[in-house]
């Protein structure tokens, strides 16, 4: 990451080299905290080894069938062969090959449909209340049900488990065990964060028509990106530290929360209002150029996030520190911000201020 975060730097990309460099120093934070108490406990950290096999084995597959194309491509070249075939009868490997290397895929701005496709991966943050609520009374949360097809399976499979992972009897949960929520809850997000993270390494390293995740999302890359991991890492990297903090006992569970819903939806509201109704702009100190119908989507959402979980003065607060974060220029990616300094000023205030976090 740190490597990564210097090419940024090398062309002049200082917003995603030390963004860059920010999550490298987080990822350290996370291998330290491993190590001395544990993100979650055996077999799940064998389940993400070999995780991060499967994932580095798809992309490294892909990776060959795009070399085998583009080394084609050359032959081709060489024998003086200009001919292009038809778009009908090209796969759909060599129109993302064509796409990612006949024009420079990094771009300033972005197209309205590109956009809401970008900020369409901060949904995600519902199933993040999934897995960790459930909805209402009516579903369980998703781990805990994920947690009871486990034990299910190890126990109808049980000599192959005992091959592979030991005794059974070891299996650190039980049914509607809530620990088991808290861990595999982070074991997603770990999970979530190796699958993204490792086509984006290969796209800075060897280029963006290798990367398997953009072959299977086909975006358009902004500039910021060059050199330089991509936004839904940044995401998923301060969401993954956020709860860290939550596991480790630092941070109440609900401000956790609402730390993370407002990043992933008070922004992705902000952006898609700015640019789809942002008829009065305003310029924000440092040049750039937002608009008031976008401050008030996205300042409104975070308010409306904190009355539900923290009730209506925390509510202000996260309110405030979002707009203002929204407001001031920073070197850092505001989805690695966002959820971790609102987390982080709402328990300040709980300390400060000495007020309970809800309604009373």
């Amino acid at each position: 990451m740190f490597f990564i975060g210097c090419k940024g730097h090398v062309v002049q990309n200082h917003y995603g080299g030390i963004s860059t460099f920010i999550c490298g120093t987080i990822f350290m934070i996370f291998g330290f905290y491993h190590l001395f108490f544990g993100l979650f406990l055996y077999p799940y950290i064998g389940f993400t080894v070999w995780w991060i096999g499967i994932i580095l084995g798809l992309n490294l597959i892909f990776g060959f069938f795009v070399r085998r194309e583009l080394k084609n491509k050359r032959l081709k070249s060489k024998r003086g062969d200009n001919s292009e075939s038809e778009p009908s009868q090209k796969s759909s490997l060599q129109k993302f090959i064509e796409m990612m290397t006949k024009e420079n895929p990094y771009q300033d701005n972005i197209s309205l449909k590109m956009e809401v496709f970008r900020k369409s991966f901060h949904l995600w943050g519902i199933l993040f209340i999934l897995a960790y609520f459930g909805f209402f009374f009516l579903i369980p949360p998703i781990t805990d049900t994920i947690n009871r097809i486990v034990i299910d399976f190890i126990k109808e499979t049980e000599w192959l488990y005992n091959i592979i992972w030991g005794d059974v009897d070891k299996y650190p949960y039980t049914k509607k065990d809530f620990q088991a929520v808290i861990d595999i809850t982070m074991f997603a997000l770990i999970g979530a964060l190796f699958f993204t993270i490792i086509p984006d390494i290969i796209r800075v390293l060897w280029g963006p028509e290798y990367s398997f995740l953009n072959f299977i999302t086909k975006p358009i890359l902004r500039n910021k990106e060059l050199n330089s991991i991509g936004p839904q890492i940044f995401l998923l990297v301060g969401v993954s530290f956020s709860y860290m903090l939550y596991i480790a006992g630092l941070v109440n569970v609900l401000v956790v929360f609402t730390g993370i819903l407002i990043a992933c939806f008070s922004d992705a509201l902000a952006a898609l209002v700015g640019r789809f109704y942002g008829k009065n702009k305003v310029k924000c100190i440092g040049g750039n150029i937002k608009s008031i119908e976008g401050f008030i989507a996205g300042t409104s959402s975070a308010f409306l996030i904190g009355l539900i979980l923290l009730g209506p003065i925390y509510a202000l607060y996260a309110a405030l520190i979002f707009f203002l974060l929204d407001y001031f220029p920073t070197f850092i990616a505001d989805n690695i911000l966002n959820p971790i300094v609102i987390i982080l000023a709402i328990h300040l205030g709980i300390f400060l201020f000495g007020i309970p976090v809800g309604w009373y």
